[in-house]
Formats: structure tokens, C-alpha cells, sequence
């Protein structure tokens, strides 16, 4: 999981977090780079480099942010929340990307919806950007945890639904390593790079946090069990799932799903009501979100092992879809048990399963 998160927060930092986080940020560094270049003696400058006053700011962002990542994630294992309180967290976290999003394009009728950190931490963080301390660009990078961006606050909202310290810090370290680049960028080029950027990207941005809402909102839904299914069809016989998928023994079901790293397999499954069934997930050096598995309807959550198998009973299900999904909600699939025809019982044990005429 920890490995998914990292690489989610840094593609989100990359893409999306960069522009948002300069237009807030960016200028810390700046004045805290051109600052630096007055009040050393032309020898230390030249023997510092720019290289060190970046390099020290964007350390301590990180230090800062993996730290909070990890109490957030903490925070969120301490409390526990259940597979629908995570998804409401997601869906939250999609829709205050949705806001920020709006607010970078001009809407104006959101802006008094958009969150923001207290003025007065804004204030006292550019305080310290005056001071001429060689320590100030390191300090200034540590407390920029103090005036996040839009996207850095939908980031802190995922690392508390993770539940776990290491993939609270994972997402966010993932985050501030994807913004690095073009906070870089901003060290070089000082404040007029950062209006530049601002200026002619906001627009693509934006866009680009819109997509993320999207996906963000869409991994909450599914987690939540509120993707919207196709009503099953009556009476009809089970036809899709083949022999090794559905199996019955002892007038009891099972039904067999495949963990892989980035994967269920099949995603889409169809079974017998009315039978007693059992769900068993089978892994084999399966890493990533899959190894946190959800019923979200049934509020069952399970950690799988890395290889093994985990056997979970789903009781005597009635006709219906029941969905299942990872922990982040990024995948999933469904089980549709329908009512078998007359004369049926439910799959075969040795054979594919055929409609019924």
C-alpha cells in the first residue's frame, strides 16, 4: 500500500500540486534565496552556491511534511475509521480539490467556500523570511507545513483515511518530492518565475486538479459502496464465473478472487443466492492496496498476506450485487448473485457453469 500511496502523492505533486503549492509557497523561497545573496559577504555566496538555501528548503519541507503524513496516518489508525468513513474522507478530500480548482480558474462564487490556513500563521512564516540567518531557508522549508495549498490539503485528508504512519508518510513524502522540481525551478528563477508560472499555467493546472478530483472522488465512491451497479437481471441463471471462479461442495459456495499487486482478478463475478457462501482471496507475493480488502456493504475489512490465502464468510447472500474494493478504493469488483432457476442449486463443482433453458 505504502508503495501505491508514494507514487499517487508523487504523481499528484507533480502534475497537479506544483503551480498550486508556488502560487502560496513559491515566494518564501524566493525572497528567502534573493535575501540570502545581500546579506552574505560576496565570498560565502559564491562558496555556498544557490544549490544550499534550495536544497536546505526543500529538505526541511519534506522532514516537515513525511512527519505530519506520519502523525496523520497515525491519527488515523488510532481512530480506526471504517471503510465508509474512509470513503467520505475521499470524497471530501475530491471535492475541496473541486473548490480549489474553481477558486485558480476565477470563480468567484467559491472562494468564501475554499478552505484556508489562519492568517496569522501566513504572517508569522514570512516574518522569518526576513531574518538573514543562514538557517532561514531550511526553517522557512520546515514550516511551510503551516500554510498548505489546495492539493496539500486533499493529500493530508487521504494520509488520515491510509490508517497507517508509514503510508501517511509515504503520500506526503511522495507529494513535496512531485513539487520539488519546480520549486527548484522558483529558486533559479527567483520571483519572476514564479509569476510566469503562475500566469500562463493556472488554467492547465487547474485542470489537472479537476482530474485528480475525479479520480479522488471515484476511489471514494467505490470504497464507499455507492458506485452506481446495473440492476441484476430476474431469474436467471448464474453463467459468467467458470468452475474454478464458483464452486460447491456440501451445499456451500466458494468463490475464489485473485489478489494481485495492482489487480482483483475477475473483477466481475456472477454466483448463486440463496446458498451459503464463502469468499476466499488468494495471494501470492501480492504487495500494495489489494492486501487491504473491503466488503463495504458488510463493513468487512481484511489485511491479506503477502502470499496465502484469507477466507471470508459472506453468509447465505440474497439476489443483489455485492461489491468489493481496496482500502484506497483504486480497485474492486463485483459479485452478482442471482437466483438460480428452477431445478438449479447453484455451479457445478467440476464443470463451467451453463445458462439454464
Amino acid at each position: 500500500m505504502s508503495t501505491t500511496l508514494f507514487v499517487t502523492g508523487l504523481t499528484t505533486g507533480l502534475f497537479a500540486g506544483g503551480a498550486s503549492c508556488a502560487a502560496v509557497q513559491g515566494g518564501l523561497l524566493a525572497g528567502a534565496v534573493g535575501r540570502r545573496a545581500t546579506a552574505w559577504t560576496p565570498e560565502a555566496w559564491e562558496r555556498s552556491g544557490l544549490f544550499a538555501p534550495i536544497g536546505a528548503f526543500l529538505g526541511a519541507k519534506l522532514v516537515s511534511h513525511t512527519l505530519l503524513g506520519a502523525a496523520l496516518g497515525l491519527a488515523g489508525a488510532a481512530v480506526q475509521p471504517g471503510p465508509r468513513t474512509r470513503a467520505v474522507l475521499l470524497v471530501a478530500s475530491a471535492l475541496v480539490m473541486v473548490l480549489f480548482a474553481l477558486d485558480m480558474l476565477g470563480v468567484r462564487a467559491v472562494r468564501r467556500f475554499v478552505p484556508r490556513p489562519p492568517a496569522s500563521w501566513g504572517r508569522q512564516v514570512r516574518r522569518s523570511a526576513k531574518s538573514t540567518a543562514v538557517t532561514t531557508p531550511a526553517v522557512l522549508g520546515f514550516l511551510t507545513v503551516l500554510i498548505p495549498c489546495g492539493v496539500t490539503l486533499s493529500i493530508e485528508l487521504i494520509a488520515i483515511t491510509t490508517g497507517s504512519p508509514l503510508a501517511g508518510a509515504a503520500v506526503m513524502a511522495g507529494f513535496v518530492l512531485g513539487t520539488g522540481p519546480l520549486f527548484a525551478a522558483l529558486g533559479f528563477f527567483l520571483r519572476s518565475a514564479a509569476r510566469i508560472w503562475h500566469g500562463r499555467l493556472t488554467a492547465v493546472t487547474s485542470l489537472i486538479v479537476l482530474a485528480v478530483a475525479v479520480w479522488t472522488l471515484a476511489s471514494g465512491l467505490r470504497l464507499g459502496g455507492w458506485w452506481p451497479t446495473p440492476a441484476p437481471a430476474a431469474a436467471a441463471a448464474p453463467a459468467s464465473a467458470s468452475a474454478e471462479t464458483v464452486t460447491t461442495a456440501n451445499n456451500t459456495q466458494t468463490i475464489t478472487v485473485q489478489a494481485r499487486t495492482n489487480s482483483y482478478t475477475p473483477t466481475n463475478i456472477t454466483a448463486a443466492a440463496g446458498l451459503p457462501t464463502k469468499l476466499v482471496v488468494a495471494t501470492r507475493g501480492t504487495n500494495g492496496c489489494v492486501r487491504s480488502f473491503v466488503v463495504p456493504d458488510r463493513g468487512i475489512q481484511e489485511i491479506l498476506p503477502v502470499t496465502g490465502e484469507t477466507v471470508i464468510d459472506l453468509g447465505t447472500p440474497k439476489p443483489g450485487v455485492l461489491a468489493f474494493t481496496c482500502g484506497m478504493g483504486m480497485y474492486g469488483g463485483e459479485i452478482r448473485f442471482q437466483q438460480p432457476a428452477t431445478g438449479t442449486t447453484g455451479p457445478n463443482p467440476t464443470a463451467p457453469q451453463e445458462t439454464a433453458r
